[in-house]
């Protein structure tokens, strides 16, 4: 996993509509950058529509919000669609951004064993710092412990 205080990895991955964004034309800005296992599923669809809805006040603090998962770009659109989303949706369908991030893990469940996306949320700083983390994420009041931290580093 990715410390805080580290560079943030530099990455180009296509959005939802199959734009390339790259973190080097993000430069000067503060971005939250969330993975997330997979879409249209109940916990990400609760924490995709938790920051739409705190879009806002991320906004104001000059924040750009980005969600990857392995899905593709239809699935993104599908998704957006569905849940009437504003956020920017990544698609990471080599898991190779993932992995330098360290949130493609191997993972356990019902005995099985299978990699997959631990859900994770890095504040990343206008100089391309990681500045805050959260690993293995509780959706439930996750969005504004996020935004209450973001405030707290632009204060």
């Amino acid at each position: 996993m990715i410390e805080i205080g580290q560079q943030a990895p530099d990455f180009c991955l296509p959005n939802q509509d199959e734009v390339e964004i790259c973190s080097r034309d993000l430069r000067g800005k503060w971005i939250v950058l969330y993975f997330y296992p997979k879409d249209s599923t109940p916990g990400c669809t609760t924490e995709a529509c938790e920051f739409t809805e705190a879009m806002p006040d991320f906004d104001g603090l000059g924040a750009v919000i980005l969600g990857v998962s392995a899905d593709s770009a239809q699935r993104h659109r599908n998704f957006i669609a569905k849940q009437n989303l504003a956020i920017t949706l990544l698609c990471d369908e080599s898991t190779e951004m993932m992995q330098e991030f360290g949130v493609w893990q191997l993972k356990k469940n019902y005995g099985k064993e299978y990699m997959g996306i631990v859900r994770s949320t890095y504040i990343i700083d206008p100089d391309g710092t990681v500045a805050a983390s959260w690993t293995k994420v509780r959706v439930k009041g996750h969005v504004e412990a996020v935004r209450a931290k973001l405030a707290e580093l632009r204060a």
